[in-house]
């Protein structure tokens, strides 16, 4: 009794730990977010009307992702000092979710960076068109692209002449190339905290289960039943992981079989 007693101490401090972790990561993920929408080189293809939402969508995700982290690390703080069985059931609900969305932020950003790319640079064509014919009516807005992106124009150097570049800018550097290094890495860096933070609840809801078959108010607990419900886990990670990342080619049928198999299994072994 003493035994099992230290045992749940034991989880329920260490999950006390990560959910308070869990809630400082997700106030850095909505920091985060925010800073490459509204801020650094992205923010004039923001606060322009054609501004390429199609990027901005994996931020969306991770910012509403980021938000629901703060909040269900505040609950599984509370679940885990009371021992709430609700609270941690809600706890490790919320967790699937966040692993779907995290997973899915991740997803997008490394799938969808192609496009992301190639619609900001034609976005970008479209202002450099406009400028060609009347420089005087977005002289200004040409000139905060170049100011952000530290680059002036396109192509070769001779049409860089006249353009509005940024001030000791020695060598004119060509925007539709900055424009790909720009989104790359900032795609690249939503990919790898997205997956990061979705990989971090697993052992937060392994954590969860366990307290939950520890508690007080947990009936009948044996070994057997917690490893029943962790490989029940691992499964339904496992299916919102091939729900949101489809496989290419020749992968799409065994992607279909392992999603059907999955499915019946939860049906017919609750």
């Amino acid at each position: 009794m003493g035994t099992a007693y230290a045992r749940m101490r034991c989880i329920k401090i260490l999950l006390f730990i990560f959910n308070l972790s869990f809630w400082l990561a997700g106030l850095a993920v909505i920091a985060f977010g925010l800073w490459l929408r509204f801020g650094g080189a992205m923010a004039e293809f923001a606060s322009d009307k054609r501004s390429p939402e199609y990027f901005f969508i994996g931020l969306y995700v991770l910012v509403g992702a980021g938000a629901l982290m703060t909040t269900v690390g505040f609950f599984g703080c509370c679940g885990a000092a009371r021992e709430s069985q609700f609270l941690l059931g809600a706890f490790f609900a919320c967790l699937l979710v966040i692993f779907a969305a995290e997973i899915t932020a991740g997803v997008f950003a490394f799938i969808g960076k192609k496009v992301a790319i190639q619609e900001a640079q034609r976005i970008y064509e479209d202002i450099y068109d406009e400028y060609m014919k009347n420089p005087g009516k977005v002289n200004r807005t040409i000139y905060h692209y170049h100011l952000a992106l530290q680059c002036c124009g396109k192509d070769n150097l001779e049409q860089h002449v006249g353009l509005p570049c940024p001030e000791k800018m020695q060598v004119p550097k060509n925007c539709l190339v900055e424009i790909h290094n720009v989104i790359d890495a900032n795609l690249h860096l939503v990919g790898i905290v997205g997956i990061a933070i979705a990989g971090t609840t697993v052992s937060k809801s392994t954590f969860s289960l366990f307290l939950l078959a520890l508690g007080p108010d947990a009936p009948s607990f044996t070994h057997s039943s917690v490893l029943q419900q962790l490989v029940r886990f691992l499964k339904v990670k496992l299916f919102l992981l091939l729900s949101v990342c489809p496989l290419p080619g020749n992968w799409s049928q065994l992607h279909r079989w392992a999603q059907m198999t999955l499915f019946y299994q939860f049906i017919l072994c609750p």
